[in-house]
């Protein structure tokens, strides 16, 4: 229950030169596999249209520019009243400030949350990051010791000319690629040529010396909008799982356990100063400008305030530009890569401190006041099938009232002229309001089961004149239904009907056979259905029944088939 990503850190520490010294070069491994960490940006690319990273753009320049900007000037500045330089304060700073995107994803990706408000804040900040790390790089060498010099114009233009090369022939050539590859139909020649543009924009980017990742992140948007996006994701997604658990066995190899052990205090402190600082800033972010709720601003910052990958890479240069010793080296590198490793356990940690404070609730919305006081038929839960049924009564000019318990559907059908009130239908004080005793038909389409069963309850005690027809969510739900005598509809029951008849149609039945198959069907089912009705406390029985309607339905479809011939 901690994760894949703490397992494999702590597989890469067992193994790496600093546990049992099965491997003893951590950094050949980590170069190779950070291919996982491009393969990762791809399909995230694929996600991602390039209409949709422009709707984020406030998102990834705006907040993820204020993270990396205030998380640098804090950190930086705690570095600089320690004693060092203001050149390594701000490299420093600007390195601790970036996250693991490997890391901060793969944990998204495990508790799929992906998707949350805090996810997708979380994805833009790392996206951000990776493009705030590009001219980091570059700027390592201007505050290094004797070299004040800007970088070559040649060296600006190569990169300039990487991104247009992967963006304009991206656009142009990569759909015509994969429509030639997909004429092929071999799947071997689509999974190469897959592997090849994955690795060969990234190579393009890091001749023009740019982040990898930031190639292979632009050729997925690119193919986002494309109908190979699909058939990509599931080509690449084998090789990134690989790649990915590799890179972060590498990382583990990286900590520098000797390092921990000779000063365990000072780690600890770092570590923990590391991740308070960027927790202050994520939470205060994503809770203002952001606008999460305080539960989810609180998991953004646990996500995120960790190292790192790309500080291995800032503090090596750092080092090798003189602008920090050997042993700050590899002190900020074991920083980093504790806080890698603790960051699973603290995402644990605090989703398991809320799930225990349950979330407050906002105080309860009063009813609508009901001015319809004569409906012929009141709709409970005005969603899909509500709003079918309440369209066909308006066409018939057959007047009714429509209740529902979700404000923002209330909101959402009177922003399309819909009159709907707010309520929730198992209170029967709302049913007063709303002139249930004038009303002939009740119909009962809300999400929930068990409140529908309680509204059907209230109905028959207080209603019995109404003739009440439900939507029922599966068998067990709709005989509960018919214990009250409410007439039953169930939610998927006629659309799977007209798919069947559909798909064998589609087989070459003819359409008079299927038709007649789908009602007998129907009338079959339905006759079930109120056999097991009388049983369906008794799960024995209940199987007995579906085995021997099974049976039936075969004899009667057989008795069907035409006479073959000897």
């Amino acid at each position: 229950g901690l994760g894949a990503v703490l397992g494999y850190l702590v597989a890469g520490v067992v193994m790496g030169p600093f546990g049992f010294k099965l491997v003893k070069d951590p950094a050949s491994v980590l170069t190779f596999s950070e291919l996982g960490v491009v393969m990762l940006l791809f399909v995230i690319g694929l996600e991602l249209s390039p209409q949709r990273l422009w709707v984020m753009r406030r998102q990834v320049f705006g907040l993820g520019g204020l993270q990396v900007v205030l998380s640098a000037l804090a950190i930086g500045a705690i570095v600089a009243w320690l004693g060092l330089g203001w050149q390594a304060s701000l490299v420093i700073g600007l390195g601790l400030a970036l996250s693991s995107t490997a890391v901060g994803l793969q944990i998204l990706a495990e508790r799929k949350e992906l998707t949350t408000s805090y996810g997708r804040l979380a994805f833009a900040i790392l996206l951000f990051q990776d493009l705030a790390a590009i001219p980091l790089l570059a700027l390592i060498p201007l505050l290094g010791h004797g070299n004040s010099t800007a970088p070559p114009f040649d060296a600006v233009m190569k990169a300039i000319g990487m991104i247009a090369l992967v963006v304009i022939g991206g656009r142009l050539l990569l759909k015509q690629l994969f429509r030639a590859v997909a004429w092929t139909q071999m799947g071997e020649v689509f999974t190469a040529t897959s592997l090849l543009v994955v690795v060969g924009t990234a190579w393009l980017m890091q001749f023009g010396g740019l982040s990898m990742g930031l190639g292979s992140f632009l050729a997925g948007v690119l193919l986002a909008d494309s109908e190979f996006r699909h058939e990509l994701e599931a080509q690449i997604d084998p090789f990134k799982g690989l790649l990915l658990g590799l890179f972060f066995i590498a990382v583990g190899m990286s900590i520098d356990l000797h390092r921990v052990m000779a000063e365990p205090g000072l780690i600890a402190a770092g570590v923990g100063a590391l991740l308070l600082l960027k927790s202050l800033v994520l939470v205060a972010l994503g809770w203002r400008p952001g606008k999460l709720p305080w539960r989810e601003a609180l998991m953004l910052g646990a996500v995120l305030a960790l190292g790192g990958e790309f500080a291995f890479v800032v503090f090596g240069d750092a080092y090798r530009h003189g602008l920090i010793d050997v042993v700050l080296r590899d002190r900020l590198v074991a920083i980093v890569g504790v806080s890698m490793a603790l960051t699973p356990l603290s995402v644990i940690a605090l989703s398991r401190l809320l799930r225990e404070m349950p979330e407050e609730k906002p105080p309860e919305r009063a009813a609508d006041v009901i001015d319809h006081e004569y409906p012929r038929v009141i709709i409970a839960g005005f969603g899909r099938m509500g709003q079918i049924v309440g369209r066909m009564l308006r066409a018939q000019k057959i007047p009714f009232t429509a209740l529902e318990h979700s404000v923002e559907q209330v909101a959402l059908s009177r922003r399309f002229g819909n009159m709907i009130y707010f309520g929730d239908p198992s209170k029967p004080e709302l049913l007063r309001a709303a002139h249930a005793d004038r009303a002939e038909v009740f119909v009962l389409t809300t999400d929930d089961p068990e409140a529908t069963v309680r509204t059907a309850r209230l109905l028959r005690r207080q209603y019995p004149h109404l003739k009440v027809y439900a939507r029922a969510r599966n068998r067990q739900h709709a005989f509960k239904l018919m214990d009250l005598g409410v007439e039953v509809i169930r939610e998927t029951f006629h659309s799977s009907l007209d798919l069947g008849q559909q798909v064998m149609e589609e087989l070459g039945v003819p359409h008079e056979a299927a038709l007649e198959r789908r009602e007998r069907f129907r009338e079959h089912d339905e006759a079930l259905l109120r056999e097991q009705h009388l049983v369906y406390d008794d799960e024995a029985a209940l199987i007995a029944t579906s085995q021997q309607a099974f049976n039936d339905l075969a004899t009667l479809f057989e008795a069907d088939e035409p006479e073959r011939g000897p």
